[in-house]
């Protein structure tokens, strides 16, 4: 057993010896296999680093709205493409949410805080500092128990302020040191859209994906008014109204969404026949978005390192061809001194998945770096799994062995006195 171990290690260290001199001795044909298999490897593991960190910034995203919480919409959430028809697009014809509705959910006993949520563009400007365009958000007085996120310095506004349509304004961390630098902005006014309004507070925004992706992330400069304000003073969009809900404390999400569904079908005079013209959707149809979303990307991801792998492989059969046939010399001595014919096969084997693996060493390097940079530039966490990192060693050595057969096959079927008699 111990002898038979030996000799195993002792020809897997003479192939990958050898596979380092034929990297040597051919060292374009080796660079093109290892570059190839390198960039399949590469796509493998940025792609994977890169879903791995947003779904935990998404996962926080979620969090920080609350596993219950969920939004009343015009219309709904998906990837389904309509062609501009209404009669293949029926959510066209859906009612604005409004305002009313909005008041009579929030005094539902079901539901703890609820908030209109409507957005769009202004342009800001303080003195000498502005921005023609930045991203423009309203609220219900509720907003900060729906929507997650630190408020100081400073305060919300109040709901009078909310109800009346108050002239306040919140600035976002990054939009107050573009307009501010490092002086203090409570109190100051700015014109948003012309129209003047006092800076109550800053808000520092949790950053996460699925924020970083509506231009709702911190690195997005953004100012958050009463929606009664945006409404009769900015105007703003009232057709991409939304309401977030949080129910009550005890209460579960689905009593909560029946409740608030009863009610709007009844303020709006549907018939129990009649499809709603609104959407409630929870977080679990959010996700069900987002995996279908990334489960395209990472589709992609497989075809393009696949091609990467093939590529590497057709190198590894060439390199590996030329290196049977300038070595059949060698390889007759060898069997003529004893060498079987298993000895032989399992010796290019190694020298085949050697030659694959660096090109995995070299991806995998290149996309942790990459996974470093996106952690330190962007608000996704992106790290590299440890099961990418086995699936991409692992499918190399796989293509090296699989490619290196017909190679390694070759040269163990050599007759030795044919060998012998090569020149």
């Amino acid at each position: 057993m111990n002898r038979t171990f030996a000799a195993s290690l002792h020809a897997t260290l003479e192939g990958v010896t050898i596979a380092f001199d034929a990297i040597r001795a051919n060292r374009v044909r080796a660079a093109l296999t290892i570059l190839g298999v390198a960039v399949g490897v590469f796509v493998v593991v940025a792609m994977a680093a890169t879903i791995h960190g947003v779904n935990l910034s998404f996962q926080s995203d979620l969090d920080s709205f609350g596993a219950d919480a969920f939004m009343v919409r015009r219309q709904d959430v998906g990837l389904n493409a309509c062609d501009g028809t209404e009669d293949n697009c029926p959510d066209r014809r859906n009612r604005t949410i409004t305002m009313t509705e909005w008041r009579a959910i929030d005094a539902l006993p079901s539901v703890q805080a609820s908030t209109p949520w409507l957005f769009g563009g202004a342009s800001v400007r303080y003195r000498d500092a502005s921005l023609s365009s930045v991203n423009m958000e309203a609220y219900g007085a509720d907003w900060l128990e729906t929507d997650g996120g630190d408020l100081y310095p400073g305060r919300n506004f109040t709901s009078q302020e909310s109800e009346n349509g108050a002239s306040v304004v919140i600035l976002n961390d990054t939009l107050s040191k573009q307009l501010f630098g490092q002086s203090d902005p409570l109190g100051k006014a700015v014109l948003v859209s012309g129209q003047q309004f006092i800076v109550i507070g800053i808000y520092q925004t949790r950053g996460g994906f699925l924020r970083s992706l509506d231009g709702r992330g911190p690195e997005t400069p953004k100012l958050i008014v009463p929606a009664e304000s945006a409404r009769r003073r900015l105007n703003v969009w009232m057709r991409g109204m939304m309401i977030n809900v949080k129910p009550r404390a005890g209460v579960s999400r689905d009593v909560a969404m029946d409740e608030v569904m009863a009610t709007l079908r009844a303020m709006r005079g549907l018939r129990p026949s009649d499809r709603s013209d609104f959407y409630l959707v929870g977080q679990d149809r959010i996700a069900d978005v987002f995996n279908q979303v990334f489960g395209a990307l990472f589709l992609v991801m497989l075809v393009l390192s696949a091609v990467g792998l093939l590529v590497g492989g057709v190198g590894v059969v060439a390199i590996m061809m030329i290196s049977v046939t300038e070595r059949t010399r060698e390889i007759g001595v060898r069997k003529a001194l004893g060498a079987t014919r298993r000895t032989i096969l399992w010796q290019f084997l190694v020298e085949g998945a050697t030659l694959t693996s660096i090109g995995a060493a070299v991806g995998l390097s290149a996309g942790a770096l990459l996974a470093f940079g996106i952690r330190s530039w962007t608000s996704i966490p992106a790290s590299v799994p440890m099961p990418a990192v086995v699936a991409a060693l692992l499918a190399s050595a796989f293509t090296g062995i699989l490619f290196g057969m017909a190679p390694a096959a070759r040269a163990a079927n050599l007759d030795p006195v044919e060998a012998l008699r090569h020149e």
